[in-house]
């Protein structure tokens, strides 16, 4: 309201019976989940968010939703940051329509096998990290209820990731939809005296907090492969990239990192923390979902700083709780494109791949089988902002050729995938000419991506086309919000 325009004589006074009793005393506490939900009124057609910083071993989402469709609610967007095996319970959900629409950056499981198969009625949305926290912050996604699954927090709604029995560290991706969201629920198992600190999300932007007997549990946060890998072919991979990264001439002081959690990348961080040892190079930051790994190099003095949006492994949320370096981050200064955001800083990126085309675009979408088992997460952000992007991978997964004519879906666009590295050899996409010349001046050698492609057919054949459907079931959506590829139904 504005009284700039308004004579100051007419505006009415506030009378002294209509004062507002002192202190704000309305309790934001509440014990029953199924009371909530019917308090929160929740309509048909809703959206509904969650996050996924107890990634395999979160139980919220299951819980919330489960007592939703107890409530009868129909038409639900469920506007989640990744969807898990864990949460296989809710392909039940799609079947009954309690959930029609989906917008997510990470998919896997038995939930994403149910919406390959046209058991979601109406579409699927695979982001990016960055361009999740985008779209939310921008008012495209928006959020009715935000269900906040909080490691501890106070009975004002201060939440604290590194506190509690299933402490989780780093909480980025949540802090976009506790902003955002038009009310905003902390569920929590640790009740903690006020203030609860450090908080990564605070009291303000909280409107309930629902004490539960349990959020789930911190050891699915080590899901997937999160140890170096110990076949000869993925460390041949791991050293050939490392070779590949010095050629750039991007190892140097002030060098900044990021790599995921597979296998190889993982060995690739042991290589190039080894060469820095040696060659007392000292980077400046590392980011990303952190890893141990990555803790031991800070810890080294091998990097000045982490910057973390969320936590890979039980040794990382530990640090984030003790180590001042060791930073958190939201998913948007992650990656955000709209703002200034930390992928724009990075030197080079360490990626993995379902499958790469001979135009350099990257598949970690769906499998080989056609179906959603994966997402961009932070793939297509490191891939844009950072200086040098790689793509580690074996020529073969399953006996199945790597590189494609053309990927199955389209997760990042090959004019920002730089080089790919395999157990063949070295190649560089063609738009990086200062790459070329850098590696012919390195005497690194390279191959074509397209005599690759042959080794690997005539060796395993031409892989059979995936059946699907005309049925177009979801899209692939960059991080500035453009359609990159279409997603179709499996048969």
């Amino acid at each position: 309201m504005t009284y700039f325009n308004t004579s100051l004589e007419d505006v009415k006074l506030l009378k002294k019976e209509d004062y507002p009793e002192k202190g704000n005393t309305k309790s934001k506490m509440r014990d029953d989940l199924d009371a909530l939900i019917k308090e929160l009124d929740i309509k048909d057609g809703a959206s509904i968010s969650f996050h996924h910083h107890l990634r395999n071993g979160d139980r919220v989402l299951v819980q919330v939703m489960r007592a939703i469709q107890r409530a009868g609610i129909k038409d639900l967007t469920l506007v989640a940051s990744s969807i898990f095996p864990s949460m296989a319970e809710i392909v039940e959900l799609l079947e009954d329509e309690t959930i029609t629409n989906i917008v997510t950056s990470y998919i896997s499981g038995p939930v994403g096998e149910a919406v390959s198969k046209g058991k979601l009625k109406g579409s699927i949305i695979m982001q990016s990290h960055g361009g999740r926290a985008r779209a939310i912050l921008a008012d495209e996604v928006e959020i009715d209820f935000a269900f906040i699954a909080a490691p501890s927090s106070d009975q004002r709604g201060n939440i604290s990731g590194v506190n509690g029995i299933n402490s989780c560290g780093a909480m980025g991706y949540a802090i976009s939809d506790a902003r955002k969201g038009k009310t905003t629920i902390a569920v929590t198992d640790y009740l903690t005296a006020y203030p609860n600190y450090p908080a990564d999300i605070t009291e303000d932007y909280i409107d309930y907090v629902l004490q539960i007997d349990s959020i789930g549990e911190k050891a699915g946060i080590v899901s997937g492969t999160t140890m170096i890998t110990k076949d000869p072919v993925g460390l041949k991979i791991a050293q050939d990239t490392l070779k590949a990264m010095i050629a750039t001439g991007l190892v140097k002081d002030g060098l900044s990192f990021q790599t995921g959690a597979g296998g190889i990348s993982l060995a690739v961080a042991d290589y190039l923390r080894t060469y820095m040892l040696e060659n007392d190079i000292k980077g400046s930051f590392a980011s990303g979902g952190i890893t141990g790994y990555l803790v031991d190099m800070l810890e080294e003095g091998l990097f000045e700083a982490l910057f973390d949006v969320q936590c890979f492994d039980l040794k990382a949320v530990e640090s984030i709780g003790k180590n001042k370096n060791h930073l958190r981050m939201s998913g948007s200064q992650y990656g955000n494109p709209d703002v200034s955001c930390v992928v724009d800083n990075l030197d080079i990126v360490i990626l993995g791949a379902t499958e790469i085309d001979t135009d350099f675009n990257v598949n970690v979408t769906t499998g080989s089988h056609g179906m959603l088992m994966g997402g961009s997460g932070g793939h297509q952000d490191t891939a844009f902002g950072s200086k040098v992007s790689i793509i580690v991978s074996k020529l073969f997964s399953s006996r199945i050729p790597f590189i494609k004519d053309r990927v199955d879906v389209i997760t990042t666009p090959g004019n920002t995938v730089d080089i790919l590295v395999t157990e063949r050899g070295i190649s560089i996409n063609p738009l990086r000419k200062d790459l070329i010349e850098k590696f012919e001046k390195a005497k690194v050698k390279t191959i074509d991506i397209h005599d690759l492609k042959k080794y690997a057919e005539d060796v395993m054949g031409v892989p059979k086309k995936i059946e699907k459907t005309d049925r177009i079931i979801g899209l692939s959506q960059s991080r500035t919000g453009d359609i990159l590829d279409y997603i179709y139904q499996v048969k």
